[in-house]
C-alpha cells in the first residue's frame, strides 16, 4: 500500500511538472451564428478565452443553414459545424438524434489527426454524442448543465418533459465532473438527481466586459430612429419561464405617456405576446421586435433607461449582467440565479417573482430617482467588470480541466501498472 502512495506521488509531480497543453472538444447544440439562447454566447466567449489561456479547442456544433461554412476558424479556436442526419425532420427528438450522430461522426474523424484530452458537453442536446465519445475514445467528461427540464416547468408533467429529464440524468451520471453557474442550480441539480457535492463545481456565466458600440457598420434601429420616449428594454427567448408577459401587463397597467416598451427575442410564446399586444391596444407603448443583431442589441442597451428581467425560472441571468455592463439600471425577479448576482438598492431592483404590481413599483422607483439609478448602474457594471469577465471564468475551468485531466491521467497509469 505505501507503495502504491509513493508510486502515486510519482506520477501526480511528473504531471504538474511538465503539465500539458490541453486540447479539448466542445460539444454544444448552439454557437453563433446559430443563436437561440444564452447557451451560443456562453460557448463563444468561453471558448475564445479558453484559446488565450493556452488551450486548444475544437467546437462541434450545429450547421444551421447553407450560408454558414462547415469549418471556421475564429481566433484560433476551431469550429466544426455538422448537419443532422436527418436534418428536415420536423420532430425535434428525432431530429437531435441525427445532430448527435453527426457530432459523433465528425468527432470520430478528427480524432484521428487530433490528440484530445477532455470532452465538454452542454446541456442534454449533445449528451447522446458526448456519452458515446468518452467511451470509445477513453476521455474524461465534463459537463455544464445551464437549465434543468424539472425547473423550466416546475416539475415533469408530460412524457416529453420525462423523456428529456432521463437524458439528463444519465449525462450526469456519465460525467466526471458537472458545472453549474450558481448556488441556486447547485442545489437545485442535487436535489432532483441526487448527485454528490464533490462532483460539482460553480463557475458563473461571464460576459464580455470590453464595451460594445451600438453603431458599428450597422445603421441605427427604426425604433431608435423615431422614438423619443424614455425606453424600458428586454431581451430574451420568448418562452414562458422568462416572465415577459408580465412587461405587457405592465405596460397596459401603466399611464405614464413618457415611456414606451421594446422587447427582442424570438420563440414559441411570439404569437400569443402579438396577440396580448393587439387585445390591450398596446401597438404604440410596447414594440415586439423579434430577433436583432448584436449591433442593435447595444444600440438598444446604450440607449435604454433600464433593462428588466422578470424571469419566472433563471438558472443564471446573463442578459442582466450584459445589461450592467452599459451602466444601466436593472429589474430582475427575486429567483433562481438572479438573486446571486443582484443586490437590492445596490446594483439593481429586484421585483417579487410572477408579479405585475411588484414589477410596476419598481419601475415608477427608477423612473422617479435618477441619482439613485444612476448610483445602481455604476455599482452593477463595477460588479460585472469584477467578478464575471470571460477572463476569470475561463481561468476557473481551465482548472477544472487541469485537476479532471491529472486525475484521470494517474488513474489510467495506475490501472495498467496493477491491474494482473
Amino acid at each position: 500500500m505505501v507503495k502504491l502512495e509513493m508510486k502515486d506521488r510519482e506520477i501526480q509531480d511528473t504531471y504538474i511538472s511538465n503539465p500539458k497543453r490541453l486540447t479539448i472538444l466542445m460539444l454544444t447544440w448552439e454557437f453563433p451564428p446559430h443563436i437561440i439562447g444564452g447557451l451560443a454566447r456562453h460557448t463563444e466567449g468561453l471558448s475564445l478565452q479558453l484559446q488565450k489561456q493556452g488551450v486548444d479547442v475544437h467546437v462541434i456544433t450545429t450547421k444551421p443553414n447553407h450560408m454558414v461554412s462547415a469549418f471556421e476558424e475564429f481566433e484560433g479556436v476551431k469550429v466544426h459545424r455538422v448537419e443532422p442526419l436527418n436534418a428536415m425532420d420536423p420532430q425535434f427528438l428525432n431530429w437531435i438524434g441525427g445532430l448527435n450522430l453527426r457530432i459523433a461522426e465528425k468527432a470520430f474523424e478528427l480524432s484521428r489527426e487530433n490528440k484530445f484530452h477532455l470532452i465538454h458537453a452542454h446541456d442534454w442536446l449533445v449528451g447522446e454524442a458526448a456519452q458515446i465519445l468518452a467511451k470509445e475514445l477513453k476521455l474524461p467528461l465534463i459537463t455544464t448543465i445551464h437549465a434543468t427540464e424539472y425547473g423550466r416547468n416546475a416539475g415533469i408533467h408530460t412524457e416529453l418533459q420525462n423523456f428529456i429529464h432521463n437524458k439528463e440524468l444519465q449525462l450526469i451520471q456519465s460525467s466526471q465532473q458537472v458545472i453549474v453557474c450558481s448556488e441556486y442550480m447547485k442545489e437545485e441539480i442535487r436535489g432532483i438527481f441526487q448527485i454528490s457535492e464533490s462532483k460539482m463545481s460553480i463557475i458563473p456565466n461571464g460576459v464580455q466586459i470590453e464595451k460594445h458600440r451600438g453603431d458599428g457598420h450597422s445603421s441605427l434601429h427604426p425604433i431608435l430612429q423615431k422614438e423619443k420616449r424614455k425606453i424600458i428594454f428586454s431581451i430574451g427567448r420568448l418562452v414562458k419561464e422568462k416572465g415577459f408577459d408580465l412587461l405587457i401587463e405592465a405596460a397596459s397597467k401603466m399611464n405614464r405617456k413618457d415611456i414606451c416598451f421594446v422587447l427582442a427575442g424570438n420563440g414559441p410564446m411570439y404569437e400569443e405576446y402579438e396577440r396580448l399586444i393587439r387585445l390591450h391596444k398596446l401597438e404604440d407603448v410596447i414594440y415586439l421586435i423579434g430577433f436583432i443583431s448584436d449591433q442593435h442589441r447595444n444600440q438598444f442597451f446604450e440607449r435604454c433607461s433600464m433593462a428588466i428581467f422578470p424571469s419566472r425560472y433563471e438558472p443564471f441571468g446573463i442578459v442582466a449582467l450584459e445589461a450592467m455592463t452599459f451602466s444601466k439600471p436593472i429589474i430582475v425577479s427575486e429567483t433562481g440565479g438572479l438573486r446571486g448576482i443582484n443586490e437590492h438598492l445596490v446594483t439593481g431592483l429586484f421585483m417579487k417573482p410572477d408579479d405585475v404590481e411588484s414589477l410596476i413599483i419598481q419601475i415608477e422607483m427608477i423612473l422617479s430617482n435618477p441619482k439613485v439609478a444612476q448610483k445602481m448602474a455604476i455599482n452593477g457594471k463595477a460588479l460585472v467588470e469584477y467578478y464575471y469577465s470571460w477572463q476569470r471564468v475561463a481561468e476557473m475551468t481551465k482548472r477544472q480541466y487541469e485537476e479532471l485531466q491529472l486525475l484521470f491521467s494517474i488513474n489510467e497509469e495506475l490501472n495498467g501498472m496493477y491491474i494482473k
